[in-house]
Parts: C-alpha cells; structure tokens; sequence
C-alpha cells in the first residue's frame, strides 16, 4: 500500500461536526470520509484517472508476465 501524504487541514467547526455525523453513519472515520468525498468529487470533475495507483513516482509492476 502506498504511504499516505499527511498533511494540517483546517476547517470549521460546524463543517467538521457534519462530515464526522457523516463518517459515523456510513462506519468510516472522519478521516476516511473526508478521502472518500474527495476522491469522489475529484473523479466527477475528471481529475482522478480510475487507477489510484498512477502517481508519476510509482514504479509499475513487472511481474505480471
């Protein structure tokens, strides 16, 4: 698995309270939720290729053959 960026973000407090009520009911941290509405509205703006795995630093797999 590739390592994560970590990174500070600050948000409101009302807008965070909302995104963890969030989290809890579909059983996903409020960390993961935020990733998960990210990754969803950078692929509906055609942002974010299908494969995650396409990061310019990642070597592809040669065993594949």
């Amino acid at each position: 698995m590739a390592e994560k960026k970590k990174f500070l973000l600050r948000i409101d407090e009302s807008i965070y309270y909302a995104i963890e009520k969030w989290a809890s009911d579909e059983l996903r941290s409020a960390n993961a939720q935020i990733e998960f509405i990210l990754k969803d509205a950078l692929r509906k703006s055609g942002r974010l290729q299908e494969k995650e795995n396409s990061a310019p630093d990642n070597k592809t797999d040669n065993n594949a053959n």
